[in-house]
């Protein structure tokens, strides 16, 4: 496990802009920990360690062009990526997972991916390759970056501001936040095992 506290205090706030946007978008950042990384800085932030009002337009401004980015990749360079073999990097398993999920939840998907873990980091390449109207992608793009890195952030941060003594139930809720954002993927893969 990540030692969140120790990461964000390091990377400081260019390198957490990095992460977010790495995440979101770019391949090689499928494996960080986006959700938990939000929620623990907004919490830093309620003690001191950082300041929200750089955190909020930062990250969702990571968050925006990470997707941005992504798309792009997609329209230009997709389907030589996807035909890629399997790597460290790339593993086709995550493109059919991430190809089932944005066909299931159509132009949603663009929001609904930001709390899925891996899938959110191809969904905009998913879009990208299938050509959907930038404007369209950038709409749904405005309002998931708003809701996950916005909110997750906010959420950190008033927890750390209302409840006392909340460093004690930090590690417990960032858990349970892996927890719940792994459920989705969980249910996919017994979907798929089971044919359905």
């Amino acid at each position: 496990m990540f030692d969140l506290v120790s990461l964000i205090q390091t990377a400081g706030y260019l390198g957490l802009f990095g992460i977010i946007y790495a995440e979101s978008g770019i391949f090689v950042g499928f494996f960080l920990p986006g959700d938990s990384l939000l929620f623990t800085a907004g919490f830093l932030a309620s003690q001191g360690y950082l300041r929200i009002e750089f955190l909020l337009p930062m990250f969702f401004l990571a968050a925006f062009a990470g997707d941005a980015t992504g798309y792009w990749i997609g329209r230009k360079i997709g389907p030589r990526i996807f035909s890629r073999p399997k790597s460290f990097w790339f593993s086709p398993e995550n493109i059919e997972k991430t190809r089932s999920f944005f066909d299931q939840h159509g132009k949603k998907a663009i929001v609904l991916a930001r709390f899925v873990p891996i899938v959110r980091t191809f969904i905009p390449v998913m879009a990208g390759v299938g050509e959907m109207k930038y404007k369209i992608f950038t709409f749904y793009n405005f309002f998931g970056a708003l809701i996950w890195a916005v909110g997750l952030t906010s959420a950190g941060y008033f927890f750390g501001q209302s409840i006392p003594d909340a460093d004690r139930y930090v590690l417990p809720i960032v858990g349970l936040i892996v927890v719940v954002s792994l459920i989705p993927p969980v249910i996919q893969y017994f979907k798929g095992k089971k044919g359905l």
